[in-house]
């Protein structure tokens, strides 16, 4: 079998002054070799073509790729190791990868040319929008892009610049769709780039090595790659100020396939929030609808969607809405949400209210404390609670979420398929997906049989030892320390941590967050037979947010002691 376990062969020596190359043409080879029938004629030939170039050509068009933007000053690609820069542009100019002498906007010349520059080429602007020859280049770029200008080759907006700047030229990438496409068939994802590699091989990061076979990939189908594409651009229009109306009517039809209909559900409902936000309330509705549908679908946009119906007086139609949502709330934050708004559209349309049980009040501790010099209230809390036989450590949600990590490790890092494919993993990429745990249920149930045998200590310490410093999304390692460690083990009964990891496992996203930001470590023989309790520290007007709530609610249900402690500071008092 082929596979892939370490990712220490996969990353180039910073000591190769070519690196960079190196790595980019492990990536190539990498996509070729897994992906290569979901390539085109074109792409294949590009990876294929790219090994025939001269090296200096190969590094130089690899250093293009990885800088920002696709337009350059051939004067800003000067490398050592590369060489003279217009001989190493020619062949990529000849293959077409790089266009010699491309339009540009007003924007364009803007960014790229100097202050100097802009004053030559731009005299009559300048003059005619009334700015001073001595203006910043700020005050020419915020004056002259208001105007409304076709865009020209760099000669036609400035005749006598291949003589000022001597031959220099200003050169456009155009293979880059190519190379971000690249980029997602390796990542799967377009929110890692090419400094994966530069930070694993300095050893800023490290990851899990999980068996990476060659079916291990994030895609099957050309059409997927496709798909990830246009929502991926669809957002970052949006972020750009495009209207969610025009957007909306770009969106890909409904996806055969699950984790990208998750994505689709989650992009239209960024688009009806933006539309919310501009007045748009029919579009709003509509797209909260679609986003909401189905298995998967977003809770927060079905919420959002009874909440605007809400306020636009739509009362029985937010009514019928919030009936069907109650037979079939998929988890506790959308049951959370219906608890209080049915009575009040039950008020308005003259309706008895739901019966529902009573909201849990959270146990109360008032501290009057000097307010401190420069510690934050929970630390504040923390050094007035702690003792020494009683210590308090600040967790917020790293201990119950790195407990959870470190027991469960051989479950969250088992190579199934889609959920690792290529060596810069922090987690599984199908941890947010609705069959995470489903897929995954026999090796969680083994992990968490520790908890009733008594040996997840040994195991917790032992992942604790053999992964330390290995990315992951559960354990920050830098806020779990031994003496944190210690005493948890020997003070949280086991009959507590499963309940809490049952509970994580219910709804990973939700309710990773949450959890009380102290925990305070009882003696043996304390009160109520307690080896620890939980506090949650609000300061004067904070209060509690709806998943703090759910999670004290839940510590309440499962007799685990949790207070919520508030906060005023004594009148003139400083520590």
């Amino acid at each position: 079998m082929n596979s892939i376990s370490a990712t220490a062969s996969v990353t180039a020596s910073l000591d190769d002054p070519l690196y960079y190359l190196a790595n980019f043409r492990f990536v190539l080879g990498w996509v070729h070799e897994r992906h290569g029938d979901l390539l085109s004629a074109a792409e294949r030939a590009f990876v294929s073509d790219f090994g025939a170039l001269p090296q200096p050509s190969q590094a130089l068009l690899v250093r293009m790729v990885m800088r920002k933007g696709e337009l350059f000053r051939s004067d800003k690609l000067a490398y050592a190791e590369i060489g003279d820069t217009q001989r190493g542009l020619a062949p990529l100019v000849e293959a077409g990868w790089v266009e010699a002498d491309p339009e540009l906007a007003l924007a364009d010349l803007v960014r790229l040319l100097r202050l100097d520059e802009l004053r030559r080429v731009l005299a009559e602007e300048i003059a005619a929008v009334g700015l001073s020859p001595r203006a910043s280049k700020a005050a020419l770029g915020d004056a002259l892009l208001a105007q409304e200008r076709p865009a020209k080759r760099l000669e036609e907006w400035w005749p006598e610049a291949n003589e000022v700047l001597a031959g220099e030229r200003i050169v456009r990438l155009t293979v880059m769709p190519w190379c971000d496409r690249l980029r997602l068939m390796f990542f799967g994802n377009l929110r890692q780039d090419w400094a994966e590699f530069v930070l694993t091989e300095l050893g800023l990061q490290r990851f899990e090595r999980v068996e990476l076979t060659p079916g291990s990939r994030a895609f099957h189908r050309r059409e997927e790659v496709d798909a990830y594409l246009a929502l991926h651009q669809l957002r970052e229009r949006l972020e750009a100020g495009e209207s969610p109306e025009q957007l909306a009517a770009e969106v890909p039809e409904t996806l055969d396939n699950a984790w990208l209909s998750q994505r689709r559900g989650k992009l239209l409902f960024r688009l009806g929030h933006a539309a919310e936000r501009t007045g748009q309330h029919a579009l709003a509705l509509k797209l909260y609808g679609e986003s909401g549908e189905g298995p998967g679908g977003q809770v927060e946009a079905r919420i959002r969607r009874l909440r605007l119906l809400e306020r636009l007086g739509e009362h029985r139609q937010a009514y019928t809405l919030a009936s069907r949502a109650m037979a079939s709330a998929t988890g506790e934050q959308e049951a959370q949400a219906l608890a209080r708004l049915m009575p009040r559209l039950c008020r308005r349309l003259g309706l008895a209210p739901p019966g529902r049980a009573p909201e849990v009040v959270p146990r109360r501790m008032d501290l009057s404390l000097p307010r401190p010099a420069t510690l934050g209230v929970e630390q504040a809390v923390a050094e007035h609670l702690s003792r020494p036989e009683a210590p308090v450590h600040y967790v917020e949600n790293l201990l119950v979420t790195g407990l959870f990590g470190l027991l469960c490790w051989p479950a969250l890092y088992a190579p199934l398929p889609g959920a690792f494919f290529h060596p810069f993993h922090t987690g599984p990429a199908d941890l947010h997906r609705d069959d995470f745990v489903a897929r995954r249920r026999e090796r969680f149930e083994a992990c968490l049989a520790h908890l009733d045998e008594g040996t997840h200590g040994e195991a917790i310490w032992r992942a604790w030892h053999d992964k330390r410093g290995l990315a992951s999304p559960f354990v920050h390692w830098e806020g779990l320390d031994e003496a944190l460690l210690e005493h948890a083990l020997a003070c949280i009964p086991a009959a507590h941590l499963r309940s809490c990891f049952e509970r994580l496992l219910a709804d990973l996203r939700a309710n990773r967050a949450g959890l009380p930001d102290l925990i305070q470590f009882l003696p043996p023989g304390s009160e109520g037979g307690h080896r620890y309790r939980l506090i949650e520290v609000k300061g004067p007007g904070d209060r509690l947010q709806d998943n703090q709530r759910r999670w004290l609610a839940f510590f309440e249900s499962r007799g685990i002691e949790a207070v919520v402690s508030h906060v005023a500071w004594q009148q003139g008092a400083v520590s």
